[in-house]
């Protein structure tokens, strides 16, 4: 009798099994039914009304917002996870803004506001270089399809770079476009962001630089360039390079026609680079070539 008291003591504290199979917190809350509804029932309209009143309960309020916000986007009701997100965000912990600011990227790009999503990954980029990301810790935990890993804050900043450059991109604001896909792959580079640095540089017409980036891909020279994904990208962005790459242009002039990142951004960018990377003397030339053009307005 009392081992069995004891049994049924030790399991009070495991978890059901039937939460453990289908991911569900355990309990019988508004959060609990919500995240229920949403994967179990496969109803996402029901998990919505759910999470709301999770939230006004205050039952698990920063996963109720982040969940509720990406059932909305399923949903295409991107503009309510928006304002959802914006309107609420002041009842979460602040570990959790940074995690409600990566949803809100993802929203502000699919409903297409570019400038809002540049303005959010700015303000990212800024925080780490002032040593505020990650709760000032040097590494975060995250998750991808059900799994967790490390990123450090060199992956991290390189990713949000990726992110920035891709919405440069969208602006056809190649010159900044090339800019921070360039930082980014001085940082952590990978054969996404190279295939994306090409097309940006096939976009300015300089189809020389591209086909040289895209054979490095090619030729296996960047970390995880032996991806098959990675392989058919760079071979179709060839295909679209190269009968266009000889004979060599005459002498390109540069513009900054398109540059939209301010002197302060740059700094800190740069600030980062001398401690993520070796010693170099110069800045891109890039940098140089606008820095030049900058003096001669003031001229």
């Amino acid at each position: 009798m009392e081992e069995s008291s004891r049994r049924n003591s030790s399991r009070k504290g495991e978890k059901d099994p039937y939460c453990v199979i289908h991911k569900l917190p355990s309990g019988d809350t508004p959060y609990v039914r919500a995240k229920h509804a949403q994967l179990v029932e496969k109803d996402p309209e029901l998990a919505i009304v759910l999470f709301w009143k999770a939230i006004n309960a205050g039952d698990r309020v920063d996963s109720a917002l982040k969940d509720m916000a990406v059932v909305m986007k399923q949903l295409d009701r991107t503009e309510e996870a928006i304002e959802a997100i914006k309107s609420f965000r002041s009842l979460c912990s602040k570990h959790a803004q940074e995690s409600l600011d990566n949803v809100l990227i993802d929203l502000y790009k699919k409903c297409g506001r570019i400038d809002e999503q540049i303005d959010l990954l700015k303000q990212k980029l800024r925080l780490i270089y002032q040593g505020g990301a990650f709760n000032g810790k040097p590494t975060k935990t995250a998750r991808s399809h059900g799994k967790k890993f490390q990123v450090s804050i060199k992956q991290e900043t390189s990713r949000i770079l990726g992110n920035l450059g891709w919405a440069y991109m969208q602006k056809s604001k190649y010159m900044a476009a090339e800019v921070v896909y360039k930082k980014a792959q001085m940082i952590d580079p990978d054969p996404n962001k190279a295939c994306n640095l090409a097309l940006c540089l096939i976009k300015q017409a300089r189809n020389i630089e591209a086909h040289s980036i895209l054979s490095e891909v090619l030729e296996g020279k960047i970390p995880g360039s032996e991806d098959c994904k990675a392989q058919n990208r760079a071979q179709e962005l060839m295909l679209y390079v190269e009968p266009r790459w000889l004979p060599p242009p005459t002498k390109e002039k540069k513009t900054t026609t398109g540059f939209d990142l301010e002197d302060d951004f740059i700094d800190g960018l740069e600030k980062l680079l001398k401690e993520w990377t070796p010693i170099r003397t110069k800045r891109l030339p890039i940098f140089e070539e606008i820095s030049s053009y900058k003096n001669k307005v003031a001229c």
